[in-house]
């Protein structure tokens, strides 16, 4: 972790991206240059590098499928073994298993832009994980009076639905605007 930090440093970064993340979530106000500076007071860097280290945190979350603090662009080219441990550390400042895929999604990522030649021979017999997930009890009455009102079209790209049910419905997903696993509500 020499170029990262020390895992204390780490773990104090990830502290501070998360409580960023829960302010801006609850529409409060907050200076990311103020946290950037106590890092820096602390730990003897550049408060430059901490919107940096910042910036690898917000891709983490990109990973995830999360939105990441505003103004803070996820980094390109983070590599596996520093995604993995700050995947570790979200997840251990949120208080919640680490239950995410984010380097396996970022190697997708990088084969996607640069394809192997040959098709892969794959996994024949692969290894498998049993994990323990928490998922959120959606209430029907909210999905089914968005899937209205939306009338067959998505609300964010106004493109009509993709898909149609058996009953010849739109097929459209319905997403909370804040993610309830980030503290949303389920409304």
């Amino acid at each position: 972790m020499d170029n990262n930090g020390s895992e204390e440093e780490l773990r104090a970064s990830v502290e501070a991206y998360v409580d960023m993340h829960r302010l801006e979530g609850n529409g409060q106000a907050f200076t990311k240059k103020s946290y950037y500076e106590a890092l820096a007071d602390r730990f003897g860097r550049t408060v430059k590098s901490y919107e940096y280290l910042m910036q690898n945190i917000s891709y983490v979350y990109s990973l995830q499928g999360r939105r990441w603090v505003s103004g803070l662009r996820p980094a390109r080219n983070v590599g596996t073994n520093v995604i993995r441990i700050l995947e570790k550390l979200i997840a251990a400042s949120e208080g919640q298993q680490l239950g995410s895929n984010s380097d396996f999604d970022a190697a997708v990522e990088k084969l996607r832009k640069k394809p192997p030649a040959t098709p892969p021979k794959g996994n024949k017999k692969p290894a498998s994980v049993e994990s323990s997930v928490t998922q959120f009890v959606r209430d029907p009455d909210v999905v089914a009076w968005v899937l209205v009102q939306a009338a067959g079209r998505c609300e964010c790209c106004d493109a009509p639905a993709p898909f149609h049910r058996e009953d010849g419905s739109p097929f459209l997903e319905v997403h909370h605007v804040q993610r309830l696993a980030d503290g949303g509500e389920g409304l």
